[in-house]
């Protein structure tokens, strides 16, 4: 999966301003400064979101940027596909019958990748916001460093 930056950073960055906003805008520098991003680079990504319909922004003095909408209604899939970020597990060209081979075949294992970035974002459109900032993303992904869970496994 090609997941860069650009996509974790604009996760990380709506997850703080649905954190800090509370009903008020949330100036970018603030969000910089706690998720330690770069002010330019959020400069970038919030015009994305911006015209993706994630966020609002309020001009002036105390302003800032807002959800569009609540962060029980905004998927994680919705962030990473606003700021241009493909969710592509193969070396082919999405949307196009041709493969990654010279001779423009796909490879043998063309569908499994396909299938599991197919896989990643099901799961990604089954998170929320909110679930993130309220910490109630579940899984194993957490078991792996428990050594009570790693005995009991073996």
């Amino acid at each position: 999966m090609r997941l860069s930056t650009k996509g974790r950073y604009a996760v990380m960055a709506m997850a703080d301003l649905a954190s800090h906003s509370q009903g008020k805008p949330v100036a970018l520098a603030d969000i910089a400064e706690r998720q330690e991003i770069s002010l330019s680079y959020l400069e970038q990504l919030f015009g994305k979101l911006r015209k993706g319909g994630l966020v609002r922004s309020v001009r002036g003095p105390g302003g800032g940027y807002l959800l569009s909408r609540t962060a029980g209604e905004m998927r994680i899939s919705d962030i990473i596909l606003a700021v241009d970020e493909p969710i592509q597990t193969t070396r082919c060209t999405p949307g196009t019958p041709a493969g990654c081979h010279n001779n423009k075949g796909r490879c043998m294992t063309h569908d499994l990748w396909e299938e599991l970035g197919n896989q990643i974002y099901l799961y990604l459109s089954s998170v929320t916001l909110e679930q993130v900032t309220q910490r109630k993303v579940l899984g194993t992904s957490g078991l792996f460093g428990d050594p009570a869970i790693n005995a009991a496994a073996q």
